[in-house]
């Protein structure tokens, strides 16, 4: 970017004059001058404890040409020049910071310019002349660049650099039902090998935001510098997903005969049923049937160095439609089960899949009597690992985005289990504008 905005610099035209001994007043003009190219081959960017990021930028050179008149006497002269920069140091302190939306901001505390040389070479047929004001020409030269190139960079921080880093989003819609708050918790921190920042990592409902009811635990990630950026998600990050999802009224699933997989040998209707709660074929003879499969409480998950694992809490709603499409209660069974998830990383998301164990029935409701509930285990055992889990391992296979500026891509991504938080390792790969 920077390199860019200064192969755009602009300089004033210039002129002076000056006395030589036994000829008099000399006066000069350079003009029309254009900057053909600026180049910074070699750049360092690290961490400053207590300032942010420094960039120093070594053997940076540049090339120019323009217009020269000079007057001395009786002897008028022009024509044109090159006019060479080299060995250019600079040096920038960026100061990082986060406005009152939690977005980040950047913005230059320090800037120093130093050119170690200038070079200008002269067309004419008087070279004796051109070597009298050289000299005077190459230190103004000087003194312009240094001041200019501070400028530029202090114009490309805030236009450029500023406007990049506030990609980076403070909040992303996952769905129509919510959405993930990344904004900053506080100031990024710099140390000597890293930058670490503090992000809220809140999903929350779309349709109303409530307080989560419970308190994010410390987080200190390990130091590790194999790639080079890590994400540490901790375990209020998915479970205010659990949370928003169950309050948004996401995690409600219907099931009806038609969802039935094709190889399975059963209906969902209270003929199929009945073998197991023998008094629906008397209240509701041969009747089509649904299953409303809800979450009395957020699912909450717990994280270790072995995985992820969670064991949720599902009541199952059963129903006999009637012939008028209305619905009549049966009973509800409440399933509980263990389940484990599998975390990737992969275009920049997060995503995952889920492993259910065996479930446990137990009968928590009933308007037609009571029956023996282990006698369903077989077919909630087909519903839950043929129907719902499909479900839910689709959703979570688009996966949740991580927080990235524009243009960057993730490689080499690892993901490891630690106490309360998983670690996700990656290098970046930035893609310029074209």
């Amino acid at each position: 970017m920077l390199e860019k905005k200064l192969a755009e610099l602009t300089l004033p035209d210039m002129s002076g004059d000056f006395r030589v001994l036994r000829v008099g007043k000399v006066h000069y003009e350079l003009s029309r001058l254009r900057l053909r190219s600026f180049h910074l081959p070699y750049s360092r960017i690290s961490p400053v404890p207590n300032v942010g990021l420094q960039v120093a930028i070594s053997n940076a050179f540049a090339e120019l040409d323009g217009d020269w008149r000079v007057k001395m006497l009786f002897i008028r002269d022009h024509g044109s020049f090159d006019l060479k920069v080299e060995n250019v140091y600079i040096k920038i302190s960026l100061r990082l910071g986060s406005d009152a939306t939690g977005k980040p901001t950047i913005s230059t505390s320090d800037c120093s310019t130093r050119i170690s040389k200038v070079r200008v070479l002269f067309s004419g047929k008087f070279g004796w002349l051109y070597n009298l004001f050289h000299s005077a020409v190459e230190s103004k030269f000087k003194k312009i660049l240094e001041s200019k190139v501070c400028d530029s960079v202090a114009e490309s921080v805030h236009n450029e650099l500023q406007t990049y880093v506030r990609t980076l989003p403070v909040t992303a819609k996952i769905d129509a039902r919510t959405g993930i708050d990344y904004s900053f918790v506080a100031p990024p921190v710099a140390t000597a090998q890293s930058l670490d920042t503090g992000l809220k990592g809140e999903f929350y409902s779309l349709a109303h935001r409530s307080t989560v009811p419970f308190s994010p635990l410390p987080l200190s990630l390990p130091s590790d510098h194999d790639r080079m950026v890590y994400f540490g998600a901790s375990s209020y990050f998915f479970n205010t997903a659990g949370f928003a999802y169950h309050t948004s009224g996401a995690l409600v699933f219907e099931i009806t005969d038609a969802m039935i997989p094709k190889d399975v040998d059963f209906h969902l209707n209270t003929s199929t049923f009945s073998a197991f709660v023998p008094q629906l074929e008397q209240m509701y003879p041969n009747m089509p049937m649904k299953l409303r499969l809800s979450t009395p409480t957020a699912p909450f998950l717990n994280i270790g160095p072995g995985g992820i694992s969670l064991r949720p809490i599902v009541d199952v709603q059963a129903y006999a439609i009637l012939p008028n499409s209305s619905l009549a209660p049966l009973f509800v069974l409440s399933l509980t089960g263990n389940v484990s998830a599998v975390i990737d990383v992969r275009s920049g998301h997060i995503v995952g899949s889920l492993n259910v164990g065996r479930i446990k029935l137990s009968l928590k409701d009933s308007v037609v009597g009571t029956f023996q509930v282990r006698l369903l285990q077989s077919i909630m055992n087909i519903f839950a690992s043929d129907i719902l889990l499909p479900r839910l391992n689709a959703r979570l296979d688009e996966g949740f985005p991580l927080p990235l500026p524009d243009r960057i891509r993730l490689l080499n991504t690892f993901v490891r289990f630690h106490q309360n938080f998983l670690l996700l390792g990656a290098d970046v790969h930035f893609q310029p504008k074209a």
